[in-house]
């Protein structure tokens, strides 16, 4: 199960076979949000309190278009010392 914090890999689109790891999951909508993948240009426009421009930041992918990374050093103790 994907859940926040865990590794992940893509398997579809621009960003195919990159790994990152989960910073935001929308369970409504099956989507999550993944470090530094999916970059996207948003334009921000100026206000009083911020100043404006282009900015890049993560976009949502398809929890289907995600794998979990499994790591072999954090794997439970499948070994029974004697």
């Amino acid at each position: 199960m994907i859940k926040k914090g865990s590794k992940v890999r893509i398997l579809v689109g621009k960003d195919k076979k990159k790994e990152g790891e989960v910073i935001e999951i929308n369970r409504k909508d099956n989507k999550a949000k993944v470090k530094d993948i999916n970059i996207v240009k948003k334009h921000i426009k100026t206000t009083k309190e911020k100043k404006g421009g282009i900015i890049s930041k993560e976009n949502f992918i398809h929890l289907s278009n995600l794998t979990l990374v499994i790591d072999k050093n954090k794997t439970k103790k499948s070994e029974v010392k004697k």
